[in-house]
């Protein structure tokens, strides 16, 4: 996460609204025909993304890459302990 009046920026530089922003690491990255499952260790715990085959590709991605995980969503539950 960044503080306040921080802005990060991805895709050569260019900045994005996104606010949700993970670093991890590839754990696992299975390609399929169409489809390739990542899945992004950060901290003690795993995102999991489906991103087409041909974005992994052209991204270069591989097992134990350092990505950053930009999570846009409308709805976030959260789950009291």
């Amino acid at each position: 996460m960044f503080k306040a009046g921080e802005t990060e920026t991805y895709n050569c530089g260019m900045p994005i609204s996104a606010r949700n922003q993970l670093r991890g690491t590839i754990q696992q990255l299975v390609l399929g025909n169409v489809m390739a499952h990542v899945v992004v260790r950060v901290g003690e715990n795993v995102i999991e993304s489906v991103i087409t085959r041909r974005s992994a590709e052209e991204l270069g991605l591989k097992q134990g890459d350092t990505v950053t995980a930009i999570i846009k969503a409308t709805e976030v539950m959260i789950q009291k302990d």
